[in-house]
This record gives structure tokens, C-alpha cells and sequence, in this order.
């Protein structure tokens, strides 16, 4: 029987948790002793759909297509999200294992709502304009089974919020593993994201985040020997980005409204624009409603310009979109992109105030916050073991590109042409 691969993403988990994180009994009965990357360089910008995109194809942006975590649609509130797979324009993991006959299953795994190629899938997503949960992940491409997990664990989501979310997903992949027993599953629990946006980068909430999600490897790991394949699991944990504490929320929306790229109505509705910010958090995307027009193009620049000048928008750099692709492998329908001072996260708002105060329902509103450049702030990190990882190896360094292809690697699967590599000093007998 081929070897499992079991991926759980712990969204925003970084190096500085590695001391409490490898103290505890679920990393010390089921990862001590394999393979360790310390810091991952992620990929800009650092916010979760982007990244999880480039964890599942090893590309970056400018090739899979997904630059932010939000659509480009104007007065819906909230945002839209990018939930469904239609968007990704790379080869990814689960188009490689269907090729090759392997199973895969995801729960939370971002950008895979209708995933044509994943066998089992509880996608990430939301309920909408009063969807019930049932028809919700039927509209994400859940199938009877699914659904049936998706009910069966319910009564846990009292709220749809963290830590209740968290703790549905762990129990629906227990079932998924139970019931499908998958080649292949990726689940991304975002409890210490979570916890990171509402408190801050480091405390006592973090800490818990982190001890429970120790506590979710032992559950799912605990699955594994009853069904008496642990010893066959590879098991991986890692995560996407890190956070920075930030002290204000600036909508750079007020500022393209005020100088005329914006019109906004009485009751804050855009009716029609030239120019629109679209937020990452300590990044955000500036699309031309014609990108042709350069007259436009160069009055949004160079108030941008001004704006970063000035020292008090919020604004540490501006990349034209030719910029962004050259430095970061960012690129896209948008023309311009802004970075952030390193405290100040960019709001969507396009009527006053031009200040916001941090707020609990958006992560872009929190007390900490991404998006930002991928070398900035704490890293994020990955952990392995298993029959197919080298045991007792630590690299300091990696790169979130590169572990699509390190997955691709130990599966014997195809995935040509990525930006990244296996990292074959993590792989078992690699040549």
C-alpha cells in the first residue's frame, strides 16, 4: 500500500513558535526527529489564498493567478472572497494525483471550492446572504458524503468564528480519514491566525493556538493508528506567513475618492471610478478601471507617490504592476501596488473617516496583521516526518514555493514546470 501524506497548515505560525510548539506531546510523539524548516520565505503578498495557492503549485503569483484573497467587487460587504478553484490558471497537487490514481481529500483548504480533481472536499468557505451550511458546501462542491460529515459535526460551529471553526474542521478530516482513508489530505485550521489578529503577534491567546493545534495533530494522528496506517503517514505541519502588529487602518479608497478617481454616493456606494484600491492588509492592489489610459495611470501614480511622500498615509513604497512582477513575481490585472509603512494596514472604506479603528471582523481591521513584503516579520516554518522524510534534518532556510514540489516528489507524481524545487535534503534517499 502506497504511503498517506497528511498537510495541516497552521496559518500563521512562525519560527518564535517553535520553542512551545516542538515542547508539546503531539510534535514530540509524531514529528520529533524528522525534517525542520525554520523560517520559510513566503510570497508577496502574504495573505492566506495566495499563499495556499503557491503551497499547492509551487508557483508564484504572477503564474497561478491569485493575488489576493478578495475579488474585485465593489459594494458587496462583505468583500467577496476567492473561494472557488476556477480562479487558479497553475497545474496543482490534486490535478497531479488524479493523473496518477491517488486519492486526495481537503478540509479548509483555501481556493478549492469545485475543485474538478480532489475526491473528498470540505472546501473553505462561508455561508452567504443566508445560505443554511448544507447548501453552502453543496454550492462549494461537497458530495452526499461530505455533506453528511459537514452535518454530522455542525453542533460545533456554535459560532462561525475561531476557535469553533477550528475545532469542526479537525473533527470533519477525522471522518474524512475514517471514512475515505485519502492518498493524500490538506486541512488548514486558521486558530492561530486567529488568535494573532484579535490579540496581537505574541501572548497568551497565541500560545493556546498553538498548544491546540499540537492537540489537533494528535487527533488526526490518533486516526491514523486506529486504522493501523500511521506508520505509513507522512505527516507535515507548516503554515503561510507570519503577522506584524499594526497601530491604524487607512483607507487609501478616501484619498482616490477626494482627488476625483472615485464617485461615491450619498448612501457610500461606488458609482463609478477610474482608480480602486483593493486591501491585502499591508499591501493592497490598485486597479485602472482602463488600464490604457495613461493619463490616469500617471495622475494615480503620482498622487500615490505624494501620498508616500507625505510620511502619514500609511504608504512605504509604490511598485508599478512591471515592478511588482520583477521583485516579487506579483502580477496581474492591477496597475499599482502599495506597501505599507510596517503599521499602518490599509482599509477598504471610500468615504470618511480617512483613520479606522481596529475592529474584530476583518482581518485587515485587527490588532496585528499581513500582506506585507515576504521578508518582513516573524516566518513562517514547516515540520515533517515520516517513511518518506529524512530523519533528524534542520535547514534554516526554505521557501514556501518549494513544497508543492517536495509533495509532488515523494508522491511519484507530475508537476512540471513549477518556480520552485523539492527540497531534497528533507527527502528520505533522495538522490
Amino acid at each position: 500500500m502506497a504511503n498517506k501524506l497528511i498537510v495541516l497548515s497552521a496559518d500563521a505560525m512562525v519560527t518564535e513558535d517553535l520553542p512551545l510548539f516542538t515542547s508539546l506531546p503531539g510534535y514530540q510523539t509524531y514529528l520529533n526527529g524528522g525534517s525542520m524548516i525554520k523560517s520559510v520565505r513566503s510570497i508577496y503578498p502574504t495573505v492566506t489564498y495566495p499563499c495556499h495557492t503557491t503551497m499547492m503549485t509551487g508557483n508564484y503569483p504572477d503564474r497561478h493567478g491569485v493575488t489576493s484573497n478578495f475579488k474585485l467587487i465593489m459594494n458587496e460587504k462583505p468583500t467577496p472572497w476567492n473561494w472557488f478553484a476556477d480562479v487558479i490558471r497553475s497545474k496543482d497537487i490534486f490535478t497531479a494525483c488524479k493523473e496518477k490514481g491517488l486519492t486526495t481529500a481537503t478540509v479548509f483548504w483555501p481556493v478549492t471550492g469545485c475543485h474538478k480533481d480532489i475526491d473528498y472536499k470540505i472546501p473553505e468557505y462561508v455561508p452567504q446572504n443566508g445560505e443554511s451550511l448544507e447548501d453552502a458546501f453543496r454550492m462549494a462542491g461537497c458530495d452526499e458524503d461530505m455533506l453528511a460529515i459537514v452535518k454530522k459535526n455542525s453542533t460545533i460551529l456554535k459560532k462561525y468564528e475561531h476557535p469553533y471553526i477550528d475545532e469542526f474542521i479537525i473533527a470533519c478530516a477525522c471522518d474524512v480519514l475514517r471514512e475515505k482513508q485519502p492518498d493524500v489530505l490538506l486541512i488548514h485550521p486558521a486558530n492561530i491566525d486567529g488568535a494573532r489578529h484579535q490579540y496581537g503577534i505574541f501572548n497568551q491567546m497565541v500560545d493556546q493556538a498553538v498548544r491546540d493545534t499540537d492537540r489537533f495533530v494528535q487527533r488526526l494522528m490518533a486516526v491514523q493508528e486506529e486504522l493501523g496506517l500511521a506508520g505509513q503517514t507522512n505527516l507535515v505541519v507548516t503554515s503561510d506567513h507570519g503577522q506584524m502588529d499594526i497601530s491604524r487602518i487607512i483607507n487609501p479608497n478616501v484619498m482616490l475618492a477626494d482627488y476625483g478617481f472615485l464617485t461615491v454616493d450619498k448612501e457610500g456606494k461606488v458609482t463609478d471610478w477610474k482608480a480602486y484600491c483593493l486591501s491585502n492588509g499591508l499591501s493592497a492592489v490598485v486597479y485602472l478601471k482602463n488600464p490604457e489610459d495613461e493619463n490616469t495611470a500617471h495622475r494615480v501614480f503620482k498622487l500615490l507617490c505624494w501620498m508616500r511622500d507625505e510620511g502619514v498615509y500609511g504608504i512605504g513604497e509604490v511598485y508599478t504592476e512591471a515592478e511588482a512582477r520583477e521583485r516579487f513575481h506579483l502580477g496581474g490585472e492591477f496597475s499599482f501596488v502599495i506597501e505599507s509603512d510596517d503599521y499602518t494596514s490599509f482599509g477598504e472604506g471610500v468615504t470618511k473617516p480617512l483613520v479606522e479603528t481596529f475592529g474584530d471582523t476583518d482581518y485587515r481591521y485587527g490588532r496585528a496583521s499581513h500582506g506585507y513584503t515576504p521578508d518582513k516579520g516573524p516566518q513562517p516554518v514547516f515540520m515533517a516526518k515520516g517513511p518518506d522524510f529524512a530523519e533528524k534534518v534542520t535547514l534554516e532556510k526554505g521557501r514556501l514555493i518549494d513544497e508543492a514540489p517536495t509533495y509532488a516528489a515523494i508522491l511519484g507524481v507530475d508537476l512540471p514546470d513549477t518556480d520552485g524545487t523539492p527540497v531534497r535534503e528533507i527527502i528520505r534517499d533522495a538522490k
